[in-house]
């Protein structure tokens, strides 16, 4: 699963939220690339041992698991230190790793708030302030966003603030930590059903209404857009938000 974008890739790059889902398709798209991958995962322990062995398979001494409940800073910081311990550098970060779930006001509370903030913004943040004397001369941080983040929707009012803030952040951090760092974005739309919000065929139908491309997206093509914006094409590339939604954004 290379890139396209004529350029191979080198180095070593932790994606949270790694062992499964579009998180899985990112890994196997870095590593099938030509990078050394740290796969972090809270509980998908399983997933995530599998994936490395596929991949250990096909290049030895390629990938690592790595867990951490990334609402505890000190296991955030510890994250980064053994990502880049196994293979003595680190010149890639994706923060993929995200909460979702429906919360109606009247039904949030301290805990579900604190949750979807701490995934979605916060491990984010101090994940990427933990690389930062880690990473090398040059190095990339990829934040996973969300297309309709900065839209309104009733019913998702912590998970959007979340993905809002990190949307901000990616912006600030690319001016903060230039020339040296470079931080962008990919903002997927609809690409998985999501686990925690069963929605029936009649409203998965009118969901797929409202994407003028007609269909899901592919984790593939969000993997590929993360690979683009690692990859030397994307050099002057900074503080970007690149949409993979199938124009979901415009008809919101």
């Amino acid at each position: 699963m290379g890139i396209e974008v004529g350029a191979s890739l080198a180095g070593t790059a932790l994606v949270t939220g790694g062992a499964r889902r579009v998180g899985a398709a990112i890994v196997e798209c870095l590593h099938g690339s030509g990078m050394n991958v740290a796969i972090h995962c809270r509980s998908s322990v399983a997933e995530g041992a599998a994936l490395a062995g596929r991949l250990n398979a096909l290049r030895a001494d390629s990938a690592i698991v790595l867990t951490a409940d990334l609402a505890d800073d000190a296991a955030v910081a510890r994250l980064a230190v053994d990502a880049h311990a196994r293979w003595g550098r680190l010149d890639a970060l994706v923060n993929n790793a995200s909460g979702y779930r429906r919360t109606p006001i009247g039904t949030i509370t301290p805990t579900i708030f604190d949750d979807l903030i701490a995934s979605n913004f916060k491990a984010p943040l101090l994940l990427t302030q933990a690389c930062l004397p880690l990473f090398g001369e040059q190095a990339t941080v990829v934040n996973i966003l969300d297309t309709l983040a900065r839209h309104a929707r009733p019913g998702f009012a912590p998970y959007n603030a979340a993905k809002s803030a990190l949307w901000s952040l990616t912006e600030t951090l690319a001016v903060e930590l230039a020339p040296r760092v470079r931080v962008n974005g990919v903002a997927p739309g609809h690409i998985l059903w999501a686990e925690s919000t069963a929605l029936n065929a009649a409203q998965q139908a009118e969901e797929l209404s409202r994407i003028p491309m007609g269909r899901l997206g592919e984790p593939d093509e969000i993997a590929r857009a993360v690979a683009f914006l690692l990859s030397p094409a994307s050099a002057y590339l900074n503080g970007v938000v690149l949409p993979v939604d199938g124009a979901l954004r415009l008809r919101a």
